[in-house]
């Protein structure tokens, strides 16, 4: 993506965590990005949220920031760092709302080539999986560092 990134991104020695600072209209505001095991082998759930008083993630809070492109730019840099460790996992994320999802699908799609560079990109149709396309609908997303 060719968009500003948050540079101050601290992250777990295991980078099962990465925490950074959104900073836009309505102040700073505290965002993770958290890798987590599923019951799949080699499949990890990438969680995204502000960060609320009791250090837990929040995932349904709407910054509205006005920062989107940059937390997304981040995120998208944080998966790379992650996969740059971890490049034979397999990452499982989507929104927690349909719109969310939505975005995350508009964002993809609008960056597809760019990202297909380094990503296997794949989403469920029937409980099938197959290559992401773009204006597709999702449910969520799966992808997975291509092999250099």
């Amino acid at each position: 993506m060719k968009y500003e990134v948050y540079t101050d991104v601290v992250a777990l020695d295991d980078l099962s965590e990465f925490d950074f600072i959104s900073n836009g209209k309505k102040g700073p505001i505290r965002k993770r990005v958290a890798f987590t095991a599923t019951e799949m082998d080699n499949v990890y759930n990438l969680v995204l949220g502000d960060v609320g008083e009791d250090g837990e993630i929040d995932d349904l809070s709407v910054s509205d920031n006005g920062d989107r492109n940059k937390v997304l730019a981040t995120v998208e840099d944080i998966v790379t760092s992650y996969t740059d460790r971890y490049p034979e996992r397999w990452i499982l994320f989507q929104g927690s709302t349909e719109s969310r999802t939505r975005l995350y699908r508009m964002a993809i799609g609008l960056h597809l080539e760019e990202l297909s560079v380094r990503f296997e990109i794949c989403t469920f149709v029937e409980k099938q999986l197959v290559p992401f396309c773009k204006n597709m609908e999702v449910k969520g997303f799966v992808i997975k560092r291509k092999k250099a």
